[in-house]
């Protein structure tokens, strides 16, 4: 009897216990939303700033410019001005320059819940993960699957390091391959028209190791390069005018670097997976998150890759543990949305690129890059190029200086001589933002129907 009594009781605390608890889960869980506790102003504060009204022209941000009373107020896009950015610069310059990639900004806006993050006070603290490494074992996960995904590298038994950006990533693959013993510095060359910031950060930290040696065209029939140790860096699809690349040089001296910013389907045709020894990414031109400063190697000698390790413990003891959860977060949206945010990029930038060749093709005082088409693996189709930047020559023999003449149509560009090339080009980037390419746009085509210049149409 008494057995039984006190197996009761225990019941009747079991189903008590069971009652309190599922209340407990009730009372903290309403509506499929769990209620917030210290999350909550962060939360609040962040959605309170991304609803301040901008005209469509602007953005306030949480740590933007402030006026009294705490007051954020909006960032605005080139040419607009004003409390809520409404308001119009008529005479304002259009900025073509730089490759700030907020043409992706729309598609964010329109997938804040999956890219969303909220960070605990104390979230990983540490210098390295669990006491080891600088860098993220499950972002590195989420960067092969986003690979598998896209079919533009192999990551299958490779060695992923990251960095603050590419730039760095670059700098540390350079490092990486010149050789510890030698009486002569390794050549890096790289073929004209190349990206600038590969012979500014190379001469910058010229050392007994390598040296920049200029256009790799001007090395390729020299009869001492193959007993000369050679970095050639490739960037493909190119920077500035968007060409798929591949290496000059070849041999036993010869280490490549592949620099695959570029190589995502918004931007080019993707005819293979990339097999290379060392390729490089960044997230700036995948997901548009420049500041964000994060960027990748892909690296097949394990060689190369803790000599690379070493470099980036030496240089920064690693990337920041923010970004590289940041990067976490907006890869997996990525991955969620499947290819949500390839068709969005790629059809932003392919009607750029279509009213731009429209607009340039009422005269012929200009011409663009040829954009032949390829098949791509991704689209399953045959596509044309659909390039970050263009590639502009001034066609006019008194048009010596191309970047003068579109200056003085209100139109700011890069100089064709910063990337190898003549100063008859000029760099046109169409990865800002709307207004920005709307107002190159308005600017290119009163240049030339305004003009003096002959008219094919």
């Amino acid at each position: 009897m008494m057995k039984s009594i006190v197996s009761s009781k225990y019941l009747a605390c079991l189903v008590g216990s069971i009652i309190l608890n599922l209340l407990f889960i009730i009372n903290i869980y309403v509506g499929g939303q769990w209620k917030l506790s210290w999350s909550l102003g962060a939360a609040i504060e962040a959605e309170t700033v991304a609803a301040i009204y901008c005209s469509g022209h602007g953005r306030a941000y949480l740590d933007g410019l402030v006026v009294v009373g705490n007051k954020l107020v909006c960032d605005c896009n080139t040419c607009f001005t004003g409390p809520d950015c409404s308001q119009f610069i008529p005479h304002c310059t259009a900025n073509a320059d730089g490759g700030d990639p907020l043409f992706l900004e729309p598609f964010w806006m329109q997938h804040l819940a999956s890219s969303a993050l909220v960070v605990a006070g104390w979230h990983q603290m540490s210098y390295t993960y669990g006491g080891k490494s600088f860098f993220s074992k499950e972002l590195a996960k989420v960067v092969r699957k986003v690979h598998a995904s896209v079919g533009n590298a192999v990551t299958q038994n490779r060695f992923i390091i990251f960095g603050a950006g590419s730039t760095q990533v670059l700098s540390a693959a350079v490092f990486a391959l010149s050789p510890e013993n030698n009486s002569s510095p390794a050549k890096v060359v790289t073929s004209v028209p190349y990206y600038p910031v590969d012979k500014q950060q190379t001469q910058y930290f010229s050392s007994q190791k390598f040296k920049y040696e200029g256009d790799a065209y001007r090395w390729n029939n020299r009869s001492d390069c193959s007993s000369t140790n050679m970095i050639e860096i490739v960037t493909s699809p190119n920077n500035p005018d968007g060409q798929l690349k591949k290496a000059i040089f070849h041999g036993p001296n010869v280490k490549t670097i592949y620099d695959h910013a570029y190589y995502w389907p918004h931007f080019t045709p993707i005819p293979a997976p990339s097999d290379e020894d060392v390729m490089v990414f960044t997230l700036s031109k995948l997901t548009g998150h420049a500041g964000t400063r994060l960027g990748w190697a892909v690296i097949k000698d394990e060689t190369v890759f803790n000599r690379m390790m070493i470099h980036m413990r030496m240089n920064s003891m690693g990337v920041s543990k923010d970004a590289q959860l940041r990067a976490f977060k907006l890869l997996n949206a990525v991955l969620e949305e499947g290819t949500g945010i390839f068709d969005f990029a790629y059809q932003t930038m392919k009607s750029r690129w279509e009213r731009l060749v429209q607009t340039v093709s009422l005269s012929n005082r200009f011409s663009l890059q040829e954009n032949n088409p390829q098949y791509c693996t991704f689209y399953n189709k045959v596509r044309q190029l659909s390039p970050a930047y263009a590639w502009l020559k001034c066609e006019r023999e008194e048009d010596k200086d191309c970047y003068a003449v579109l200056e003085a149509a209100n139109i700011i560009g890069r100089q064709g001589n910063l990337f190898g090339a003549e100063d008859g080009y000029v760099r046109l980037s169409l990865v800002r933002t709307q207004d920005d390419f709307d107002i190159l746009i308005e600017r290119l085509h009163k240049l030339i129907t305004e003009g003096d210049g002959d008219k094919t149409m």
